[in-house]
C-alpha cells in the first residue's frame, strides 16, 4: 500500500520514537543488567513520548521489546536473563503514533566480544544497508533480499529463511513480505509511498531454527550466534528514507 504525505509524517514520528528506544537501550547495555531492565528502559521512552507499544499484547506477547541473546535469533521475551561480558544481544523495538507503526532492531555486544561476534554484527548491519540501497522507485522488491544475501553469504554466514521483513503502516506486519534472500522471483515494483521494515537475521552457522517452549524465542538449531538489524524505510522520489534512525 502507498502512503500519503500525512500518513508518512505519522510514520516518521513513530520511527523517531523507535530510534530513541534504541539509543536508550543501547546506553543501558552492560554486564549485570537483565533483559527485563532493558524492557523497562524502552517502556519509559514510550511513556515519555505518549506512544503505544506495537509489541505488548501482540498475539499475547508480554513486553514492549524483544531481547534475544547470543544464539537466539528473534522474539526473545525480556526477563531474568543477566547480560554477561562477551554476550551479544538483539533488541527489537516498536512504537505506534496515531495508529501508524515504526519497527527496528539492532544487535550489540556486551563489553568485549569475540572477533567472530564482532564480524557477525558488522556484516549483518552492512547487509541491511545493502538492502536499503536497493529501495528505489522502479526497482523490484526482492532485489532487497538478493543484496542482503550476497553480503551475508560472501562473509561465510547464513541468512535465516523462516523469518522475513514486511510492509508496515497501520499494522506492524502488512503484505508483502520482504525476504532476506533471493526467492527466485523479482517481486512487485517499488513505488513512491510504500514503506517496508527490512530486517536481516544472519547466523554464524546454519539456517536451521527451532522455537522455545514459551512459543516465542527462536533459536539457531546448531547453537551458533545470530544477529538481527532492522529499519523502517519509505520509498521516495529521492531514494529510500529511513524513519528509524536517530
Amino acid at each position: 500500500m502507498r502512503r500519503n504525505a500525512h500518513e508518512l509524517d505519522k510514520m516518521r514520528r513513530a520511527g523517531r520514537v523507535v530510534a530513541e528506544m534504541h539509543e536508550a537501550t543501547r546506553a543501558a547495555i552492560r554486564p549485570g543488567i537483565t533483559t527485563a531492565q532493558l524492557n523497562d528502559v524502552a517502556a519509559e521512552v514510550l511513556a515519555k513520548r505518549n506512544a503505544r507499544s506495537n509489541f505488548l499484547g501482540y498475539h499475547g506477547f508480554p513486553a514492549v521489546i524483544c531481547t534475544s541473546p547470543n544464539d537466539m535469533i528473534v522474539h526473545g521475551i525480556p526477563g531474568s536473563y543477566v547480560l554477561q561480558e562477551g554476550d551479544i544481544i538483539s533488541v527489537d523495538c516498536g512504537a505506534i503514533i496515531e495508529g501508524y507503526h515504526g519497527d527496528a532492531a539492532y544487535t550489540a555486544g556486551v563489553g568485549d566480544i569475540s572477533d567472530v561476534a564482532q564480524r557477525l554484527l558488522d556484516v549483518t548491519e552492512r547487509s541491511l544497508w545493502a538492502g536499503i540501497e536497493q529501495m528505489v522507485k522502479g526497482n523490484r522488491l526482492n532485489e532487497i533480499g538478493r543484496a542482503v544475501q550476497q553480503v551475508a553469504e560472501s562473509a561465510g554466514f547464513s541468512v535465516v529463511r523462516e523469518y522475513v521483513g514486511h510492509a508496515i503502516g497501520t499494522a506492524m506486519h502488512e503484505s508483502p513480505q520482504v525476504p532476506n534472500y533471493w526467492p527466485g522471483v523479482p517481486g512487485p515494483t517499488l513505488k513512491e509511498g510504500m514503506v517496508f521494515a527490512v530486517e536481516p537475521m544472519v547466523n554464524v552457522g546454519g539456517i536451521e531454527t527451532y522455537v522455545l517452549d514459551d512459543g516465542w524465542g527462536v533459536m539457531t538449531a546448531d547453537g551458533s550466534l545470530s544477529a538481527h538489524f532492522e529499519h523502517t524505510i519509505a520509498i521516495t522520489d529521492n531514494g529510500p528514507e529511513v524513519f528509524t534512525i536517530a
